[in-house]
């Protein structure tokens, strides 16, 4: 089996050769093609987002993806989540010694098939090659840029009391399959990463309510519990959810509740939480549940003008559990 050598990363005829055979395989257009040391592209007057991300998921294949489908995916939603409308993308290899070819193959594809569903492009990067044991197996660095429409206006000044609380989908369902493939646990097939990109999806959002929109998060490290708690500090507004409107699959509630995990604060790859006017919660409850990434979506919970920076959960038995940052990580490296 091929494999990754050290002379891969050292800028002679093995890193053309690296470039050539893998990369520019799956990431050429226009913008890549000079390989220069950055891309160049006119963008429109406005406002722009740019955002960056590191990637050392353990292990790198899970069920339902892999770490290039979180590089790609992940560094998209978070353009996303500022309201932006993603179109670049770089993307920095660091490979250890030894790493399969097959493997780096089946990630680099993976990367493009997610590029693609976004519509967006791989336009600059960079390859380190390291002794193997100073990585492990592969590391992904994506950084990206987008547009943001000039209606739009997103962020924690923006959050009022008196607004309604939305959840795209279920939580807990891609830490519990990192988790899964890490100890060789024989989980449910039923169980996988909700790794998506969710430009498309909130794009179709913001076209029609954009304005009332206040707040778009994606609920990753840390779980939704510790995003809620972020935002009513950031916004200083009270909190309320209801435990009901929470949607976790059964295999992941089981999954949990033998191990002792709490889905509130295990992270989430394809889901936003969306802080609206009450005035436009149905219009967007059914815009995203005509997207499969949006398909459960609920209205969880509302923001309040008391209790500021407090998370509160009404419980299925009728209690109130207060929700605080998450302290030690339930399962780290999963993203």
């Amino acid at each position: 089996m091929e494999r990754i050598r050290l002379v891969h990363g050292n800028g002679g005829r093995f890193s053309h050769e690296l470039t050539e055979r893998f990369i520019l395989k799956y990431f050429t257009n226009d913008l890549l093609a000079p390989l220069h040391d950055g891309a160049q592209f006119s963008v429109s007057a406005g406002r722009m987002a740019f955002s960056t991300d590191s990637y050392v998921v353990q292990p790198p294949f899970f069920p339902g993806g892999n770490i290039g489908k979180l590089a790609v995916c992940g560094t998209v939603n978070d353009l996303v989540m500022n309201g932006a409308i993603p179109q670049y993308l770089s993307c920095s290899l660091i490979l250890e010694e030894g790493l399969p070819f097959d493997e780096l193959d089946d990630i680099l594809a993976t990367m493009r098939d997610m590029a693609e569903q976004a519509n967006i492009q791989i336009v600059t990067g960079d390859t380190k090659v390291v002794k193997k044991g100073e990585v492990d197996k592969i590391y992904i660095n994506t950084a990206g840029v987008g547009m943001i429409p000039e209606n739009i206006h997103i962020g924690p000044s923006y959050v009022k009391p008196n607004m309604d609380i939305i959840l795209s989908g279920s939580i807990g369902d891609h830490s519990i399959a990192v988790m899964g493939q890490r100890f060789g646990l024989e989980l449910s097939e039923n169980i996988k990463t909700d790794c998506a990109p969710l430009n498309h999806m909130i794009q179709a959002v913001l076209s029609k309510v954009g304005p009332q929109v206040a707040l778009l998060r994606d609920p990753t490290r840390g779980g939704l519990g510790t995003v809620l708690k972020e935002i009513a500090d950031q916004s200083q507004v009270g909190i309320k959810i209801h435990q009901s409107k929470l949607i976790i699959h059964d295999e992941v509630q089981s999954v949990c509740d033998i191990l002792g995990y709490d889905p509130l604060y295990l992270a989430n790859e394809g889901k936003v939480v969306l802080i609206v006017e009450p005035s436009v919660t149905d219009e967007v409850l059914n815009i995203l549940h005509s997207f499969p990434e949006g398909r459960e979506a609920s209205h969880i919970g509302s923001t309040l003008d008391k209790n500021l920076g407090k998370v509160g959960m009404q419980t299925s038995i009728g209690g109130m559990r207060l929700i605080d940052l998450l302290g030690e990580d339930q399962v780290p490296r999963i993203c």
